[in-house]
């Protein structure tokens, strides 16, 4: 069919064989690689596979050109492959030095193969294999790893290793060119503060790992008495006694030890209290609820926070007394430990029963690690314990994210260091490589070392730990927590922005609005109607008045059944269709406990109710979950889901399609409900092929689903709910804010199409005015060609795609689905996996180079949270998974307007005003040096000494410098009010080679202004020169901190006068320190001389100088091309 199907634009013949010869001369040139049998492989996939020689265009004048064929296919189709030594210079060594360490990895840490596994009740001895212990391990190090492992993670890192090898050169006496503490002291106080603060984080892990540990549990035993005719004996004189042909009597009694969580084993009987953590996988047993059956709490392992209901094996909840597990002969098949929560597959067996008793396990007989007993006591044994437990094989460590600004300074540095090397090179060549030139060359490295400021790291991590901070102090967003603290900065640079739907955008808080019956439909101002429709039905049969009132909680719907079979089938009344349709509902839910005060208000749910009394007086249910009611000769199956899947299973009907529709226009949630009546020996056949599914090992899943599939035919339908998903508060102007500031919106759910298409216009992440293409569905090749060429020709318009045809389309057109993608407004994929949200996300960031946020609510998001440049969680309805997964967690949606427009804005402009600082407080005394060097013959001689060097960057002016984390360009209303200041920052015009190659002039400028005017003003003696070069440096640099700033704050002002009277009190009481009058001390005071006149005009003269020209520029430049925020700010 696609053969017949011109391609947009249409071309001529001529143009299509030139087109044609071109393409197979392309192909054969593609030699063995990739392209070469990539037409054969997809005629094999695909009916349309001569598609693949029409690539898809992307723009109409793409035919008129010779090889506009080749302009938009996927890069990877027309990089050419490097082939020999070309490769291993362009990356070859780097992808060859991976894989050898991987290889290496594996060869030393392989993994043991895991089996399924027989375990016998109560008998850890029978295991066949052994099995990890069952301790809690989150340390990252042991003792022998911590230093090598903590050196490592710093030494990495090309700043640090490349001040390693400088303080290790001073080692050598030949390249000594000061004090040692002059290098090692930064170095060592950064380490230092990195291995305490590693140090303090693995004592945490090691005190909350043994505190689990340490965990106490009653472990389930047999104790054996031996009574002979003398007394009773120890079981260690057993063959002493039998020796001496005494009669003996062995005798079991049930004990309990106890013992802790870390020495639990494979096959123990342990016995878990309410509240208790459940201390390795297990299989439930035994129970003291009277039903078989508990509730567990999930939401460490899955963030959900409703309660599990789990059930005991029947075969050991019938045994009479607890001593009994000990003396059947029973064990448990489990299948290998595997990552999925969801599901499991095992039987349990008792051997010594005639005859055998067989039993399916499935997931409602389990109790994972980690999990909370929050109903009874509960017996199990234990199957899978450490490292093969669900929960810790469902833990990964989470990559370091690493910020772009921070691979922005990385570059920068790497620039400075070749700047580095090209000065000392120079230096040695105007020497004329006189002497041992090399030892020169070092020497003036080591000179220069300064250009890469080690106190850079240092002040970036104090900066973002302040940002963090003030985020979760702001009082206008309460409850933000920061949990990377290393990318604060990201906030500012984001550009996508990819949101769940439910929770997230919506409250999750479902609130029942529409019930349709086909003919006649109620909503929120008829429910009264149905109130009395099943008042009155109620009323009609007092038995199952009676009944209902005697169970509490358990109505049957027995009589009903009696009184339905015995009527004519006959057209049935608008009643009795509202009775069987909220009977339904009623019957398809899980029993959920609630708590109900006693004072007699019923049904209020507290907030803790893991803390409530729930004994058997004082607990009630909301409703009874039998999926089939037997009665006098009939059985009813009833089922409910989504209209996907049940429009398939249901009789023909002619309003299911229609009103699911308009439901779902109106932003509502829908759920089909149908029954079917089965016969006595349609049940019976049903049970025995799905008790048989049940206990087979091999893929149970399938079979089972099969057995189900056989009931799930022909059934009646009995009406259509819909249920409402408010939006959460503020969620439409916070988007509009977001589009306004150049940010693209993206939402990934897993919501059907029709939902998806209104909560998007609902919120008004897309407009009312605009045009939104929903991508029709596709399921090969020629389908998603012949789509992408019809979504090609709109513009400006949103697009709306399922799950299935992504999955399609990302298969054969990747580059062009996504470059497409990125030029609309708005785009929303509806039916999306966990894992296709996260694949959404990392091809965004790998296509577009952009910084990507993910933000979500529930366990189903943390993937692509994760997966993100930014992932922030919000704390909602189901749990706190993804808040604890995220960067950054938020407890509403409307929060993240402030959390990027202020601190987003903020710390990425404070960031980058202070590391440009940084840099420049360092080349400023490395230009000096060179001036100096230069000046008195290219000698290899230090200007400053000792304590001068460390006091510079340090208390000399790290208190104004730091102060820049306090600066900001707008004021947070403003940022607020006109989001539109946002796009300038995702341009990273901040932090750019332009502001770094300014930054540089105005480092070299004031510091030759700084060392010539002091050569020129200098008297007798040459430690003038030092002295008043050195204040002036100090001034200079307290001057242009103030120049920098835009907004002051108080602190700003105490920063500037503190380092000023440092230096000054450092003159005064540190005089026998510096060595006042004695050069040969590395001294540079002389009182005398500091005290004059002279000393502070010459200062003040050289300070004017190279500090007065950049405040006329900066002012200049203000009135001449101000930021676009400076009216704003006036």
């Amino acid at each position: 069919m696609a053969d017949q199907i011109p391609l947009y634009p249409v071309r001529s013949a001529a143009a299509a064989a030139a087109a044609s010869q071109r393409r197979a001369a392309y192909y054969s040139a593609a030699g063995p690689g990739p392209g070469a049998d990539r037409r054969g492989r997809y005629q094999l996939e695909d009916e349309s596979a001569h598609l693949d020689e029409m690539p898809l265009m992307m723009s109409e004048e793409g035919f008129e050109n010779d090889e506009s064929d080749y302009h938009t296919l996927p890069r990877a189709r027309l990089t050419r492959r490097k082939r020999g030594l070309e490769w291993f210079v362009c990356g070859g060594w780097k992808f060859l030095c991976t894989s050898c360490c991987d290889w290496l990895i594996n060869v030393c840490q392989r993994k043991k193969e895991l089996k399924a596994r027989t375990v016998w009740l109560g008998c850890p001895e029978k295991c066949e294999e052994k099995h990890p212990r069952n301790a809690i391990k989150n340390q990252k190090y042991n003792v022998f790893t911590f230093i090598p492992g903590v050196l490592y993670e710093q030494f990495k890192f090309f700043l640090n290793l490349y001040f390693l090898v400088v303080s290790c050169s001073q080692f050598v006496p030949a390249l000594k060119i000061g004090y040692l503490y002059t290098y090692w002291a930064p170095l060592g106080f950064v380490l230092a503060v990195t291995i305490a603060r590693e140090a303090i984080d693995e004592f945490r892990r090691f005190q909350r790992d043994k505190e689990m540990n340490s965990q106490l549990y009653s472990k389930l035993t047999v104790r054996v008495s031996i009574y002979t005719c003398i007394g009773l004996y120890e079981v260690a004189m057993v063959f002493s006694m039998s020796l001496l042909n005494f009669p003996l009597k062995r005798i079991k009694s049930l004990g309990k030890v106890q013992v802790k969580s870390s020495d639990i084993q494979v096959g123990d009987l342990i016995i878990v209290e309410k509240n208790q953590r459940i201390p390795s996988d297990m299989v439930f047993l035994r129970t003291s609820e009277k039903a078989g059956s508990c509730f567990i709490r999930t939401d460490q392992l899955d963030g959900e926070t409703d309660w599990k209901l789990k059930v005991a094996v029947s075969c050991t909840q019938r045994l009479p007394a607890l001593g009994d597990l000990f003396s059947i002969s029973a064990y448990v098949y489990a299948q290998k430990p595997q990552l999925d929560i969801h599901s499991f597959e095992g039987t349990f067996t008792r051997e010594d029963s005639d005859p055998p008793i067989h039993e399916s396990l499935s997931i409602e007989n389990t109790l994972w690690a980690s999990t909370i007993v929050a109903s009874g006591t509960v017996i199990g044994v234990v199957i899978y314990t450490g490292k093969e437990t669900r929960s810790v094989m469902n833990t990964s460590n989470p990559k370091n994210k690493v910020g772009l600004l921070d691979l922005e300074l990385n570059q920068l540095t790497k620039a400075l260091f070749l700047a580095l090397v090209v000065l000392s090179v120079v230096m040695v060549t105007l020497q004329g490589f006189a002497g041992p030139w090399y030892r020169n060359l070092f020497r003036f490295l080591l000179l220069f070392s300064y250009i890469i400021p080690i106190s850079l790291r240092v002040n970036l991590d104090m900066g973002k730990a302040a940002y963090g901070w003030m985020i979760m102090k702001d009082e206008n967003i309460p409850g933000t927590v920061v949990r990377t603290s290393t990318i604060p900065e990201e906030l500012g640079r984001l550009v996508y922005l990819l949101t769940d739907k439910t929770g997230t955008l919506t409250q999750n808080e479902m609130v029942f609005k529409r019930l349709h019956l086909g003919t006649v439909s109620y909503g929120t101002d008829t429910m009264d109607e149905i109130q009395s429709h099943v008042f009155n039905s109620y009323l009609q049969h007092p038995v199952l008045k009676v009944h209902s009132q005697a169970s509490g909680h358990n109505p049957s719907s027995a009589p009903l059944r009696r009184s339905q079979s015995s009527t004519p089938k006959v057209k049935k009344s608008v009643s009795s269709r509202i009775h069987e349709a909220v009977k339904a509902i009623a019957l398809c839910h899980n029993v959920t406990p609630v708590y109900e005060a006693r004072a007699g208000v019923t049904g209020e749910t507290e907030f803790a109710e893991a803390d409530q009394d729930f004994s058997d007086e004082n607990r009630t249910y909301q409703a009874s979950s039998p999926d089939e009611d037997e009665s006098t000769a009939e059985i009813t199956f009833y089922m409910k889901g989504a209209d996907v899947a049940m429009s398939t299973i249901v009789q023909y009907n002619d309003w299911l399609e229609e009103e699911c529709g308009n439901m779902a226009r109106e932003g509502l949630r829908t759920l089909v409900v149908a029954k079917r009546t089965l016969t006595e020996e349609q049940y019976q056949d049903f049970e025995s092929r799905y008790s048989q599914a049940k206990l087979s090992i091999h893929d149970r899943t399938l079979k089972v689903a099969a057995v189900v599939e056989s009931l799930e035919r022909e059934m009646e339908l009995l009406c259509l709910t819909g249920v409402e998903d408010q939006l959460q508060a503020d969620v439409r102007p916070t988007l509009e804010m977001l589009r306004n500031a150049g940010i693209k919106i993206w939402m990934l759910t897993g919501d059907k199409l029709e939902t998806a298409t209104c909560i998007a216009k609902s919120s008004h992440l897309v407009s009312r005015t605009q045009d939104i293409h929903v991508f029709r569905p596709v399921t090969n090749r020629g389908e998603a060609h012949l789509e992408l060429n019809a979504f090609r020709r709109k513009h400006d318009c949103a697009l709306v795609i399922s799950g299935d045809s992504l999955e399609v389309c990302l298969r054969y057109y990747e580059h062009e689905l996504v470059e497409l993608a990125c030029q609309c407004p708005a785009v929303v994929c509806c039916r999306c996996s966990p894992t296709q949200k996260a694949h959404i996300v990392t091809l965004l960031r790998q296509h577009t180079r952009k910084r990507t946020c993910a933000i979500g609510d529930g366990g189903n998001d943390v993937s692509m949270i994760q997966a993100a440049d930014c992932g922030i969680g919000i704390e909602g309805k189901e749990g706190k998974q993804a808040s604890l997964a995220a960067d950054f967690s938020i407890t509403q949606f409307r929060h993240i307007g402030r959390l990027l427009m202020v601190h987003g804005r903020n710390s990425y402009k404070r960031s980058a005003a202070l590391g440009q600082f940084v840099m420049h407080r360092g080349l400023i005394i490395s230009t000096m040096q060179a001036v100096f060097s230069s000046v008195f013959y290219f000698a290899s001689v230090p200007l400053y000494q000792g304590f001068l060097m460390v006091g510079y960057a340090t208390i000399y002016t790290m208190f104004p410098v730091f102060s820049l984390v306090l600066d900001q360009d707008v004021k947070p209303e403003m940022a607020i009010l006109y989001p539109e200041l946002y796009k300038d920052l995702t341009k990273g015009r901040s932090l750019s080679f332009k502001t770094f190659l300014i930054w540089v002039l105005i480092s070299i400028y004031q510091g030759g202004i700084l060392m010539y005017g002091a050569l020129v003003l200098f008297e007798a003696e040459f430690v003038h020169v030092v002295a008043i070069s050195f204040t002036a440096l100090i001034l200079t640099e307290l001057l242009m901190v103030a120049l920098t700033i835009r907004t002051w704050h108080w602190l700003m002002v105490v920063a500037e006068f503190l380092s000023l009277g440092c230096y000054v009190a450092s003159l005064a009481f540190l005089n026998e320190y510096f060595g006042i009058g004695r050069v040969s001390f590395g001294a540079f005071l002389d009182v005398a001389f500091i005290t004059t006149v002279t000393f502070l005009w010459k200062v003040s003269a050289i300070t004017v100088v190279s500090c007065l020209p950049l405040y006329v520029l900066k002012y200049l430049k203000r009135k001449l091309s101000p930021p676009s925020y400076s009216k704003l700010s006036s």
